[in-house]
């Protein structure tokens, strides 16, 4: 039976792949389409989940954000095989707030912290030794000072509009159902798998 909240829902697969999980649990696909609709998916870490969303953090001068920034909806497709469930979510994307994003990336580690700043994500990189070099450089740079939070690094958060949730069952007669947003609510459907 459904929970009367996705999120609650969601919360509690989470909890149930996160329990001895093999792999990140919180690993999820992340598929955006450019503004002529082309899609593009990669994986990306769900750092927050609540009522108002699914957070995840990039540089904003990255493909996908450029994706984002043209076409404003994305869909995630979290996968536990070793539960065999999956949580499908999509919705509008918007940036978190700077406050938000500079949280956390105060309680990032040092080493990422620098990284955001050396890499220039999804541009055409020369060679290793030129992005190791970049690092090595910033490394130096911010000596033992606190790492601020780049200009162009912070979070999206996916309002959902639609959850999907998906059970393995046998002879593939999986369980299946859908909250879609109706106004301030959610309106739950069982589907054919």
């Amino acid at each position: 039976m459904a929970a009367a909240d996705p999120i609650e829902e969601f919360h509690a697969v989470l909890s149930r792949a996160s329990d001895g999980a093999p792999y990140d649990p919180v690993a999820v696909t992340l598929a955006t389409a450019d503004a002529a609709g082309h899609p593009s998916a990669r994986i990306v870490l769900l750092r927050r989940v609540d009522d108002r969303g699914f957070v995840f953090y990039t540089n904003y001068q990255s493909r996908k954000a450029a994706e984002l920034e043209a076409n404003p909806f994305a869909a995630l497709c979290c996968y536990w095989p070793w539960l065999d469930e999956q949580v499908r979510v999509e919705g509008r994307v918007d940036r978190v707030t700077a406050s938000e994003s500079d949280e956390y990336f105060a309680g990032r580690p040092r080493g990422s912290q620098i990284g955001a700043w050396a890499s220039d994500q999804s541009r055409v990189l020369a060679d290793r030794a030129t992005l190791e070099a970049r690092y090595e450089s910033l490394q130096m740079t911010f000596g033992d000072d606190p790492v601020p939070r780049p200009p162009h690094w912070g979070g999206y958060r996916i309002t959902p509009d639609r959850i999907e949730f998906w059970k393995a069952g046998t002879y593939r007669l999986h369980q299946r159902h859908v909250y879609v947003r109706d106004g301030a609510a959610w309106r739950v459907e069982v589907l054919y798998p």
